[in-house]
Parts: structure tokens; sequence; C-alpha cells
């Protein structure tokens, strides 16, 4: 089936890209619900969260150009010394722009 993202193709491919966040969100919550979240659990559920970082992260630190790599770098760097998200992604951005431009 072929959907044209002219129109009401694009508004369909929105809709149906919502509803299965939304499913996949809610889905997790609801069924979370019936799980007792025991240490064990609660040790699985801090490191997924560190698991998917990296398998976002690693691909773009192999195949990235320069300006990604520093990227990454600064953003690690940054987070180490300061241990504040913010401030840390804000450097990595700014890094990554500067590289790209000079």
């Amino acid at each position: 089936m072929l959907i044209e993202t002219t129109g009401w193709g694009t508004l369909i491919l929105i809709l149906a890209m919502a509803i299965a966040t939304l499913a996949t969100r809610w889905g997790g919550v609801f069924i979370m619900s019936f799980v007792p979240i025991n240490h064990r659990v609660k040790r699985f559920i801090d490191g997924m969260s560190g698991s998917v970082l990296v398998a976002i992260l690693a691909p773009m630190a192999l195949q990235g150009d320069a300006g990604a790599r520093l990227a990454l770098l600064t953003t690690a760097s940054v987070m180490l010394v300061l241990k504040k998200p913010l401030p840390a992604i804000a450097a990595g951005i700014l890094a990554a722009a500067l590289m790209r431009q000079f």
C-alpha cells in the first residue's frame, strides 16, 4: 500500500506514528503495573537507560564526522566534570557547531 506524502498522506503518517508512540508508552506502563518492583527489577530498569544510550551513540562515534566525535567527547568530558546533563549537552552542541563552522 502506497501512502501519498502530500496533503492527507502526511497527516495520516503523523497520526499513525503518534498512535504507535502512545501505544508503546502506555503499554509499557500498563504491563509494568503488574510487575512487582524489587531490587532486581530496579537494577534492570536502571541499566536499560544506559544501554539504550550506548546503542544510539556508538554508531555515531564510529561513523560520524569530526563534528559528531568532538560533540560526544565534549559532552562526556563536561558531564564527568560538572555532573549536570544540560550544560554538557549545550557544550556538545556548541562544539559540533564550531567544528562544522570552521
